[in-house]
């Protein structure tokens, strides 16, 4: 069968509007992330043993969101081995870690993410962050602080 120029127009819509009968809506991947502080408190410089603490981070993603992985920037370091809190005059290591036993850093690579795949649709997700400041560090009293930025990756 021959079309001309009308009949093939004519074809090609019709076969547009059939192909839209019924198609679903598809949002595009979307994620949403808070997260609170990890607040370490007073640490000892005299204590042998490890200052830790615990934060939280809460993710929500669309049903478009696939192999997800949550990254935590390096923060004022640089890198995160390890990560430093500073003050004016000097810095104390520190670390974030995914896992109790404060084993597996939690950093800005692939490799160092918490890999979460295909999280549940719409639904808030909340995770522990495990903070540990190492025993042993000589520094002077004051404020220590450190930024750093949680990202989702999707």
């Amino acid at each position: 069968m021959q079309m001309t120029g009308k009949g093939f127009m004519r074809a090609v819509v019709l076969a547009a509007i059939i192909g839209g009968v019924g198609a679903a809506r598809v949002d595009a991947a979307g994620c949403t992330v808070s997260a609170t502080s990890v607040l370490f408190g007073a640490y000892n410089v005299f204590t042998t043993a490890p200052t830790d603490t615990l934060g939280t981070i809460t993710y929500n993603c669309n049903g478009g969101a696939k192999n997800v992985l949550i990254t935590i920037t390096a923060g004022q370091a640089g890198t995160v081995a390890p990560r430093t809190l500073g003050s004016a005059l000097d810095r104390l290591s520190y670390n974030l870690y995914r896992d109790s036993a404060r084993a597996s850093v939690w950093g800005n690579t692939a490799s160092q993410a918490l890999v979460v795949g295909d999280p549940p649709n719409n639904t808030n997700v909340t995770v522990t962050m495990f903070g540990r400041i190492p025993a042993g560090q000589d520094v002077r009293a004051g404020t220590y602080s450190d930024n750093v930025s949680v990202v989702v990756n999707y």
